[in-house]
């Protein structure tokens, strides 16, 4: 039996949002160590500097935290108010987040692409785990783009309730890619 696409959203919007939270740990503590640099530290001369990058991968995450929370209380409790629950909606606040997580992660990699030979420093080991959650976030974006959008044209549902349970009666829906709506697996 497969899992019906409601649930494959909804375990991808968890885990984008346990990505976005670590990123967001990740990133303050980057710019933390960056912008109170102990004396003597070997990173920039041991003066303090600031990482746009960082700040812009937070925001992002920040960003990206609120909008899995809307989104998976959205899923779980058929939240409907207007178009901001609606599939388009989310695709187009998918796609943007996805434009900032794929340019945070790009600049990032560009920026610390071999951190590989300074592991003994904790700052190198962040930055490794930064540019990991930074990737894992950007495909799990392209993932629900992709669920989402495919489930929009083979329903012709763009601007039906993001829920997905169009019939709020029936427990039962699932997703189906046969028709123009829900079929029941009752």
């Amino acid at each position: 039996m497969a899992l019906p696409i409601f649930t494959i959203r909804f375990f991808l919007y968890v885990a984008l949002l346990i990505f976005s939270l670590v990123l967001f740990g990740l990133t303050a503590a980057r710019i933390h160590y960056t912008t109170h640099l102990p004396f003597g530290d070997p990173l920039n001369g041991g003066v303090d500097f600031y990482d746009p990058v960082a700040a812009e991968l937070l925001f992002t995450s920040l960003v990206t935290s609120f909008f899995a929370i809307f989104m998976l209380l959205t899923l779980h409790k058929r939240w409907e108010h207007g178009f901001a629950s609606t599939l388009l909606f989310e695709v187009i606040i998918l796609a943007v987040l996805w434009l900032f997580w794929v340019a945070g992660a790009g600049v990032a990699s560009s920026i610390w692409h071999d951190v590989r030979h300074c592991h003994i420093y904790q700052a190198c080991r962040v930055l490794s785990a930064l540019l990991a959650f930074a990737w894992l976030g950007w495909i799990t974006l392209t993932a629900l783009i992709i669920f989402t959008t495919f489930f929009i044209f083979a329903n012709k549902a763009a601007h039906e309730p993001s829920h997905g349970r169009w019939d709020p009666n029936d427990r039962s829906m699932a997703f189906s890619f046969r028709g123009s709506r829900p079929v029941s697996r009752a």
